[in-house]
């Protein structure tokens, strides 16, 4: 008993360690053991593609429900191509420790790699995986506890048939394996609505001829259809762009990195890189889709009519790609994606029409329409935005359901050119658009002449059964080459009046209306407008007398009188400002047309009331609102601001890892800069050399006040200054009177006859007896352009007499302040 008892202790051992390593590796598991209940000599056969997999059934419960697959939106069929979020999670408190996930096609067992269906692709690495020994299922990359687990699948191409998603559960020893169930999924194939296109680009098109095209883009995208933190003032379709093209060249596709054309087109709204982009590829362009942005971005139709642009495409450039960013947002976008407008019966699609759903261009990591700048790094891949991405993300729905469509695009063909291979037309429209491709190959016209299109053909000239002429005429837009001439811009044929022809010719073909004009009045009645054109007139000339346009009353808010404030229809009402319990909701409307008198409208355009959302439940990540930005931190010039928010769920919910901080530049009016000066000079020398004088100093401007500062002091300063005293003695007073008199007449008689410069010379030697100077010399240059300089100039002795005094006859230099005005 005890070896038994041994034995039994080390063969449960041996079978943990078994049961741990099936854990790490699935594949060991898989290969090794399973707890299977199907027969020993079964498992004993070889193994085909994947075969271990579809046999780890193992024990079971009836009736569990506590593990679902789900698929994104629940559909009950798959667009071929398209790429959907599978998510495989436990209901509290159940949790597994493995998985795994396959996609297999109807009927197929998995024993050939032809057997699966359309491609997973991993989210997180850190917990899923592709199987080593089974390429095509998932697995989890360690084994641990864990209630999700989510991976993207992109659908089989057409004609793929029924698929069914599967996945098996590990939980401590029991592995489930459902074949129906919330473990399995089952989808078909969505039939295509119009079904001269093409799901996934032809490898070759066999059209002939070329088809043109009209693309309409019908923004829905909208507070009343999107509520959720809608933004209400910025909101805008950018510039579209896009081109008809070959299959050499993709503008953008699911699962490949933007450009740095579409990075400018997804966070800027800027198409100018783009079209550089397109316009390089050469041959591989036959038409430049252009459509203008859109503000705001949905308004009526019979306010702004949808935007749309014409396109070319022949046999190989049969694709056609756009898109436009809906802003504000981080990066997200709408377009095709080389949708393909040939048919499998070598013709030209009629019409193909496209539900669109906003996708992530993989360049920020924003979650909301105005989240900050913050750069993915490394740039992710383009990927459809879900319902599940992200508990703030305006498309969140708990539920998984699928996003509403923000936009639709109509692509219908409007001509076709040249030999086509189906001649069989689709319609009356298209005979038209045949005949008139036929009567412009016939058109011999120089590519040097540009024209506009013919105009409709004229009614007859003859009333009766005689022969008359109909006429048509073109205008010539452009001669890009004079050597060549231009034909004439008339054509004439000859016609017969009406009733005269054999066959019934009086049919007229009109084009269809177009949408109505806007009403003529904004408050009360009045009338709007509708027009359509003649597209083919009757073949026996006869006039066209269907109408080509109709008018009718319309009225514009019933309730407005033309001298009251005319607002517009109230608003949707905002969404809860609290996500559970006690909350405020407000709706706005504007004014529309103010009182002509010039006063203030009176009525209410903004309401505010409560509203009552469902019991709070914290979950992870439940964020507060954002505070207001703080002061900024410097009272002048540039510093910075914060603004915080706090994490409302328990920590021992999960780890959050939003910011809880945000800051940013902020920049106030300039700081005030006072005046500043150098050091003082030293005093210059006595301007006089006898007597009082006086001495300057300055000092210079180094920085002017700006923004307000302190002004500029004072930047010369003069003080009094005393040599000697002049003429000392009396003896000596009276000589030098005498002196002077005697010096003075021999000045006069000198300047009589020598002149004035003569004259200042006995000047200077009179005020210097015994001295012969010479005349001051000019002011120099000013030493500073502005905030006070320095002039001087200098007298120099000539002669020196032998009664002089050596002081007296001392050299002289005179200094003066220059330029004092501030700089």
């Amino acid at each position: 008993a005890r070896m038994s008892n041994a034995s039994l202790r080390h063969s449960g051992i041996f079978l943990c360690i078994l049961l741990l390593q099936c854990f790490i590796s699935t594949a060991l598991c898989n290969a090794g053991f399973a707890f299977t209940e199907e027969p020993s000599e079964r498992a004993g056969k070889s193994d085909g593609y994947c075969g271990r997999i579809l046999r780890a059934q193992g024990t079971r419960k009836e009736g569990y429900n506590e593990f679902r697959l789900r698929v994104e939106g629940d559909p009950e069929n798959y667009q071929p191509g398209s790429t959907y979020r599978v998510t495989l999670y436990a209901s509290s408190p159940a949790y597994f420790r493995g998985f795994t996930l396959i996609a297999l096609r109807e009927g197929r067992e998995g024993d050939k790699e032809e057997d699966y269906a359309g491609n997973f692709q991993i989210i997180d690495e850190e917990d899923t995986q592709f199987m080593i020994n089974c390429p095509p299922a998932v697995t989890e990359s360690t084994p641990r506890r864990r209630t999700r687990i989510q991976v993207f699948w992109t659908a089989p191409p057409s004609a793929s048939g029924c698929v069914t998603l599967k996945a098996s559960i590990v939980q401590k020893r029991i592995i489930y394996f459902q074949d129906e169930g919330s473990l399995t999924k089952r989808m078909c194939e969505k039939e295509s609505l119009y079904g001269e296109t093409t799901e996934k680009p032809l490898l070759d098109c066999c059209a002939c001829g070329t088809a043109k095209y009209r693309v309409t883009f019908h923004g829905n995208w909208s507070e009343k259809v999107h509520p959720k933190d809608y933004p209400r003032r910025a909101n805008h379709w950018s510039a579209i762009i896009g081109a008809s093209h070959s299959k050499n060249y993709v503008l953008w596709e699911y699962g490949g990195y933007a450009s740095e054309g579409i990075k400018k087109v997804a966070e800027l709204g800027s198409p100018v890189s783009m079209e550089e982009e397109i316009r390089q590829k050469g041959d591989d362009v036959l038409t430049v889709i252009k459509m203008k942005a859109q503000w705001p971005a949905w308004q009526p139709l019979n306010v702004r009519a949808a935007p749309s642009a014409e396109f070319s495409v022949d046999r190989t450039r049969h694709l056609m790609s756009f898109l436009t960013m809906l802003g504000p947002s981080p990066d997200w976008n709408v377009g095709l994606s080389a949708e393909d407008l040939c048919t499998k019966e070598c013709g030209w699609a009629q019409r193909v029409v496209q539900d669109m759903i906003p996708w992530d261009a993989g360049t920020d990591n924003g979650v909301t329409y105005e989240s900050p700048n913050k750069p993915t790094v490394p740039q992710e891949k383009i990927r459809p935005l879900t319902s599940l991405d992200h508990p703030q993300s305006p498309f969140y729905d708990p539920e998984g359901g699928a996003i509403t469509p923000v936009a639709r695009v109509v692509v219908e063909r409007i001509a076709r050119k040249g030999e086509q291979c189906n001649v069989v037309p689709d319609n009356v429209d298209d005979i038209v658009a045949d005949i008139a491709q036929e009567e412009k190959e016939e058109d011999d016209t120089p590519e040097t002449c540009i024209y506009s299109n013919w105009s409709p053909w004229s009614a007859c000239s003859s009333a009766t059964c005689d022969k008359g002429k109909r006429m048509r005429q073109r205008m010539l837009k452009a001669q890009l080459d004079l050597s060549v001439p231009c034909p004439h811009t008339q054509d004439f044929e000859p016609c017969m009046g009406p009733g005269c022809s054999d066959e019934e010719g009086s049919t007229c073909t009109m084009s269809e209306w177009i949408t109505w004009s806007p009403c003529s009045m904004s408050c009360g009645m009045g009338l709007r407008s509708r027009e359509r054109y003649v597209k083919q007139f009757p073949d026996d000339g006869s006039v066209c007398t269907l109408p080509t346009e109709e008018n009718e009353k319309c009225t514009v808010n019933e309730e407005c009188t033309p001298n009251s404030c005319l607002v517009t229809e109230w608003g949707e009402w905002d969404s809860c400002s609290a996500t559970c319990g006690l909350g405020m909701k407000r709706r706005e409307r504007m004014v529309k047309m103010p009182p002509p008198d010039g006063s203030i409208c009176g009525a209410e355009v903004l309401e505010v009331e409560k509203c009552m959302m469902p019991e709070c439940h914290t979950i992870p990540c439940m964020l507060s609102p954002w505070s207001d930005w703080s002061d900024c931190s410097v009272t002048c010039g540039k510093g910075m601001r914060t603004r915080q928010r706090m994490l409302k769920s328990p920590v021992e919910l999960g780890e959050c890892t939003e910011d809880l901080e945000q800051v940013e530049k902020c920049m106030l009016p300039e700081c005030p800069t006072d005046c500043m000066v150098s050091e003082w000079t030293e005093w210059s020398e006595c301007n006089k050399s006898c007597g009082k004088g006086h001495m300057i100093r300055t000092r210079m401007v180094k920085l002017e006040p700006q923004f307000g500062g302190d002004s500029c002091p004072e930047t010369v300063q003069r003080k009094k200054c005393k040599i000697r005293k002049c003429n000392r003695g009396g003896g000596q007073g009276q000589v030098n009177s005498d002196e002077k008199k005697r010096r003075k007449e021999a000045r006069e008689k000198r300047r009589s006859k020598q002149g004035g410069r003569q004259g200042e010379e006995t000047t200077s030697t009179a005020e210097h007896p015994g001295c012969k100077m010479r005349p001051w010399s000019s002011w120099t240059d000013c030493t500073k352009l502005c905030g006070g300089g320095i002039q001087e100039r200098l007298m120099t002795a000539k002669r020196r007499l032998k009664s002089a005094q050596l002081p007296s006859c001392k050299d002289r230099k005179e200094i003066r302040a220059c330029n004092v005005h501030p700089c």
